[in-house]
C-alpha cells in the first residue's frame, strides 16, 4: 500500500486528509465528516499501545486495510490503518454523511433523521452493513472501499471521545458546520497524561 502517499504519516497529520473521503460498501456510500487518530504503541489510549494481539494483529499491516473491532461487546466500528507497516496507527470513522444508497439505508435504519445514520463510530457502520467479517479488508480491492481526495481546506480539531487514557490528545478532527458530526463526550474516569493540557 505504499503507493497510496494519503495514508503514509502519522495517525494525527493522516486523519484529517481523510476528511470528505468516501467511504462504500456496495450501494451505500458514507462521506466522512468527522474522524480520530490513534498512533499504536506510542498512544495509551490505541488498541494497540501493548503490542500485537490476536485482536489488533490487523493495525501492524500495510496502510488501507480496515481494523474492526467491538465495542462494548455488540457495536462494530471501523478504523483505516495509516503509516508504515509495524506503527499500528489508525484512524477511527467516526461520523458521516449518507451520499449513496439512500433506499437501503431507510430500510436498515427506518424513521431515522438523516444526519444521524451515520452519527458516530458504531451507526456508521450500521449503516453502511460493515461487520466484523470485514476485518483486514484491503480498502482499494473492497468489498468496502475507501475513495479519497483533495484534503478539505478547512476542518476542527479537539480532545478524542470517551477515552479513559491519553484524553486530552487533540486528535478528533470534523468538517465545521456538518450536521452528522457527533458531540464530544469526556470518559467520567479520564486520566490526563502529564504535561497535557486539558481542552
Amino acid at each position: 500500500m505504499s503507493d497510496w502517499p494519503e495514508l503514509l504519516g502519522a495517525a494525527e497529520d493522516v486523519a484529517p486528509r481523510l476528511l470528505g473521503a468516501v467511504l462504500r460498501l456496495g450501494e451505500v456510500a458514507v462521506r466522512l465528516t468527522e474522524v480520530e487518530a490513534y498512533a499504536g504503541t506510542a498512544d495509551p489510549g490505541s488498541h494497540a499501545s501493548r503490542g500485537p494481539t490476536l485482536r489488533t494483529r490487523i493495525m501492524f499491516g500495510p496502510a488501507g486495510s480496515l481494523y474492526c473491532y467491538l465495542s462494548y461487546g455488540m457495536h462494530v466500528c471501523a478504523n483505516v490503518v495509516v503509516g508504515e507497516e509495524g506503527t499500528a496507527a489508525a484512524v477511527l470513522l467516526r461520523a458521516g454523511e449518507v451520499v449513496a444508497g439512500h433506499e437501503v439505508v431507510a430500510g436498515r435504519r427506518p424513521g431515522v433523521a438523516p444526519r444521524d445514520q451515520a452519527r458516530g463510530p458504531a451507526l456508521l457502520c450500521r449503516t453502511l452493513g460493515i461487520g466484523l467479517a470485514h476485518g483486514g479488508g484491503d480498502l482499494r480491492r473492497g468489498p468496502v472501499t475507501l475513495e479519497t481526495g483533495e484534503p478539505p481546506a478547512r476542518y476542527e480539531r479537539g480532545p478524542r471521545t470517551g477515552l479513559r487514557l491519553a484524553p486530552d490528545r487533540p486528535w478528533r478532527f470534523w468538517l465545521p458546520g456538518e450536521p452528522s458530526v457527533s458531540a464530544y463526550r469526556r470518559h467520567p474516569k479520564a486520566v490526563a497524561e502529564p504535561g497535557t493540557t486539558r481542552f
